[in-house]
């Protein structure tokens, strides 16, 4: 491959990416409205219900990190999410100062009813296109592009022009 091709492809990759993050945030915004919340508590809601769905939890600290807002402005979006009640705050851990966040049964079927014909949409037409194989690869490198994105988010930012 030339050096013009790699150069086009690495452009049409980024495009990709760029364009997959605005439907993402489309998609988190529409959730928002769906809901009638703001759209950060949405996103907060959709941080939460995937680390349910990975087998982990959350703790408010983490959220905090995963939706880069401050511990107390994430206390209040937790508190305006329980009072809608979306979600629980529990003391699951051995420490018992640990905040563990759960979804509620309730939000869980809204957000399946909200994402599910997307997930069997791109499950059905999309997945099922790719060999096991090229699959691997692909997660191999969206892996690998979160690594140098998030080492690159933890240097400082250049100096302000």
């Amino acid at each position: 491959m030339s050096q013009s091709d790699a150069r086009a492809q690495y452009e049409r990759l980024h495009e990709g990416l760029r364009a997959y993050g605005a439907n993402y945030r489309e998609f988190t915004r529409r959730f928002a409205t769906w809901l009638g919340l703001h759209s950060t508590d949405a996103e907060a809601l959709i941080e939460i219900l995937t680390a349910e769905e990975r087998g982990t939890t959350l703790s408010p600290a983490r959220l905090s990190e995963r939706i880069s807002l401050s511990n107390s402005a994430t206390t209040a979006l937790l508190n305006r999410l329980e009072q809608a009640g979306h979600v629980v705050r529990s003391r699951e851990h051995e420490d018992r100062r640990v905040i563990t966040l759960r979804s509620t049964p309730h939000i869980l079927e809204l957000a399946n009813d909200f994402f599910g014909p997307l997930g069997t949409r791109v499950e059905e037409t999309v997945m099922g296109k790719y060999a096991p194989e090229e699959l691997r690869r692909f997660e191999a490198f969206l892996a690998d592009v979160h690594v140098a994105m998030t080492t690159h988010l933890a240097e400082p930012a250049p100096p302000r022009p």
